[in-house]
């Protein structure tokens, strides 16, 4: 399962291999979708590849369906990850300084 937090996204790219572990080609543009929008929402960026965009916490599947038939027919192909969206955690901190006061006088 991979890892985001929040503040987060990642770019997921579809890599196809035949029953002999070897590359493949694609007919056509990969279709990407998350399982909860609530989580990570999909944001295309070419024929292969996406952003998954955190939206959310929790936990989502993010499916690829693609036509691995190079001919005139299709044979699609699904392909899917689970990905899980956890809440970012303070690693610094600064001082926020406020109004600017009259020091009381003491009795």
């Amino acid at each position: 399962m991979s890892r985001i937090t929040n503040e987060q996204r990642v770019r997921i790219t579809v890599a196809p291999i035949t029953d002999a572990g070897n590359p493949a080609p694609i007919d056509g543009a990969v279709t990407y979708a998350s399982s909860d929008t609530g989580v990570a929402i999909i944001e295309t960026v070419d024929a292969t590849s996406a952003f998954v965009v955190a939206t959310g916490l929790g936990a989502a599947q993010i499916t690829a369906t693609f036509d691995a038939d190079l001919g005139s027919g299709v044979r699609n192909v699904l392909a899917s990850g689970a990905l899980e969206v956890v809440a970012a955690e303070a690693t610094t901190a600064q001082i926020v300084f406020g109004t600017p006061e009259l020091i009381p006088p003491t009795p």
